[in-house]
């Protein structure tokens, strides 16, 4: 006998996750499922997630979402990579942007082709759009013609992640899910089979759901404290356990369309300029930092005043050995952290519910369908964790106990490959399941030194004068399309400048 299908899905926990969770379950499912999410506003969400990559833009248009409306609603500015300072020495700059570099010729790559003819062309930034653009503090909308150099543009967002939340539980509720106010006192679990059958809140309602959602982040109430799911510590390669996150007022650089990471004594800090202030965080190794310096580090690199009193968390990174389990799937914190150096925890929020839909069960819950999303979901967090593990390891930093220890610590076996095939020829082979593509490697492994001893040997049949100015004349070209791009300030204000007086949470 077929299983009979899910009718009831329980979300516990509100915030990105929560929100997105159900923003999607309650679009695609179209009232077929009957979407609950439980929340307390007793209890606060981490909340500083606010840089994304650009798949955000594919769960947006899922859901059918008008840009500008969102961008109002979330006093969202654009983005177009992360500029990094500091990481391989002291001084040192670059950008990781999105979108590819140049254009591949004759099959070869272009990563190749810029290794050997690079002294004469100069640096591979020079050759993508985006990074020309966000030096230059300028933004516009892809050109869908293929042929024009607009067309290359990548973009994501810079979000307040509270606003995002409101702006989804309004979307949700409109297509049908119910939220309820309150806090869980006790969970229970079905006596034949270990699975969650219902959740008890402290004024003594019951629910029950084929379907349970953790979105309690740290806390993983259902995933780790009901079911038991083992977490995998990965503090040995990611020591960082500590951040601190300050909002301030805009000012210095304002809107700069790209997110800063600037590496500091024993982590690095974040800014991330929006529509109506600008987020700043430390993140840290407590190891190597106290919580008084860390503070005042951020302070004193602000912009401005600062708008709230800080906000301390704890973390270990890592992730659970099972994001499914039984009748419960892990989203968002719960599930696992990595730190947000390259603005995946949103998307990674965004992979879960992704698989999950792929993948929606029956009550029967196939064990062999729960244990593809949870192969799945291992394979791409790893991934992930190798690239950022990468930014610490490639350094030639050994200034501060901090620095000296990434540099020589041993790293994945995944990784290390990795960076010694591109160290050699500048090879990369990428796995399916690679959140990010061939460009980001390129930008990151390059941007921290890591310099090709060789070029692939094809690039020899190709005439070296004709490659030099070919180069040239795709520089050129990019760099007159950034310039004639608006100011990216004055673009916001024109496309989705928000209401100064709506929307602002209490």
């Amino acid at each position: 006998m077929t299983p009979a299908p899910i009718r009831k899905v329980l979300v516990l926990g509100g915030g990105t996750a929560g929100w997105m969770t159900a923003a999607a379950l309650s679009k695609v499912l179209n009232g077929q499922v009957e979407v609950v999410l439980v929340e307390s506003e007793q209890i606060g969400t981490v909340g500083v997630g606010e840089a994304t990559i650009p798949p955000i833009l594919t769960f947006n248009a899922m859901l059918g979402i008008d840009e500008r409306e969102f961008m109002r609603a979330t006093r969202a500015t654009f983005k177009l990579g992360i500029e990094f300072r500091d990481w391989t020495r002291l001084g040192d700059r670059y950008i990781h942007p999105f979108g590819t570099f140049g254009l591949d010729i004759e099959a070869i790559k272009f990563h190749q082709i810029w290794r050997k003819v690079r002294d004469r062309v100069g640096p591979i930034e020079d050759f993508n759009l985006a990074a020309v653009a966000a030096r230059q503090n300028r933004f516009a909308m892809p050109d869908p013609d293929p042929a024009k150099v607009l067309s290359s543009l990548k973009y994501a967002f810079h979000f307040d992640a509270g606003l995002y939340a409101r702006f989804l539980r309004g979307f949700a509720e409109k297509r049908g899910a119910i939220r309820i106010e309150g806090k869980v006192a006790d969970v229970a679990l079905r006596g034949e089979d270990g699975f969650i059958q219902s959740v008890a809140l402290e004024d003594g309602r019951t629910i029950e759901a084929d379907l349970f959602i953790d979105c309690t982040g740290f806390r993983a109430l259902l995933i780790g404290q009901t079911l038991g799911g083992r977490y995998l510590d990965w503090s040995r390669w990611l020591p960082n356990d500590r951040a601190v996150a300050l909002p301030c007022a805009t000012g210095g650089d304002g809107l700069t369309p790209y997110t800063r990471a600037t590496a500091d004594k024993a982590g690095w800090r974040w800014r991330i300029p929006l529509q109506h202030r600008t987020g700043n965080g430390y993140v840290y190794s407590s190891a190597h930092i106290g919580d008084d310096e860390a503070l005042a580090a951020l302070t004193t690199g602000l912009d401005g005043p600062a708008q709230a009193d800080p906000n301390f968390l704890r973390f270990q990174a890592g992730r659970r050995d099972q994001a499914w389990i039984k009748n419960c799937v892990a989203i968002g914190l719960s599930s696992g952290f990595l730190e947000p150096l390259e603005s995946t925890s949103i998307h990674l929020i965004q992979a879960g519910i992704t698989k999950l839909l792929a993948l929606f069960p029956d009550k029967g819950f196939d064990p062999l369908e729960i244990d593809e999303y949870n192969r799945l979901t291992a394979q791409q967090v790893e991934l992930v964790r190798d690239f950022i593990i990468l930014h610490f390891k490639a350094t030639e930093r050994s200034d501060t106990p901090y620095w000296d220890h990434v540099r020589t610590m041993e790293i994945p076996d995944s990784l290390a490959r990795k960076i010694e095939l591109f160290a050699g020829r500048g090879r990369i082979f990428q796995s399916d399941y690679d959140l990010f593509a061939e460009p980001s490697w390129i930008a990151v492994l390059l941007g921290q030194g890591i310099v090709p001893r060789q070029y692939d040997a094809l690039v020899d049949t190709l005439p070296e004068a004709a490659l030099v100015h070919r180069l040239k004349r795709m520089a050129d070209l990019i760099g007159q399309t950034a310039q004639a791009m608006p100011d990216h300030q004055a673009f916001i204000a024109r496309y989705c400048a928000a209401d100064a007086a709506a929307n602002i949470p209490a």
